[in-house]
């Protein structure tokens, strides 16, 4: 049972590893830094953005320390794996939060910098990986708020 819980919270974290990535790899070879494409005018653009911060534009130059915190972070799912594996409800958060936290630390470690895409122009725009960690955060609050 562990074993299949661990492929399956491994499974959902690759995936959003890898389509971080790919988009990530996309958006730098295709577009200029600070292009922006309207896919909904006014709404929803695609816009090419460096990121040397957290998620959504936070703590910007602080790539050194959130390496460093990801890391911490990343080290502390993995000492309670075992528990996290026996509790289902927290199976797909925890992976999304993994996917998410490895994408942006793949950025960082090799760009020095995270690519960000997501532009709703209401707020600094994002990327999957950020996607990833704010959904598996709010999931896992709503989870434990109700146990």
């Amino acid at each position: 049972m562990k074993n299949n819980n661990l492929k399956f919270i491994l499974s959902i974290s690759l995936s959003i590893v890898l389509l971080d990535q790919i988009i990530k790899y996309l958006v730098s070879k295709y577009m200029g830094l600070h292009q922006s494409i309207p896919i909904i005018n006014n709404v929803f653009h695609l816009t090419s953005i460096h990121n040397t911060g957290a998620g959504f534009g936070i703590l910007q130059n602080g790539n050194t320390f959130l390496i460093f915190t990801t890391l911490i972070i990343l080290g502390l799912v993995f000492f309670y794996f075992d528990k996290i594996l026996e509790e289902k409800p927290s199976h797909i958060p925890v992976a999304l939060i993994i996917g998410g936290a490895v994408g942006n630390l793949i950025d960082r470690i090799l760009l020095g910098h995270v690519v960000d895409f997501i532009d709703f122009r209401i707020w600094p725009a994002f990327n999957i990986a950020d996607s990833a960690i704010t959904i598996g955060v709010m999931w896992l609050i709503v989870v434990y708020w109700n146990k």
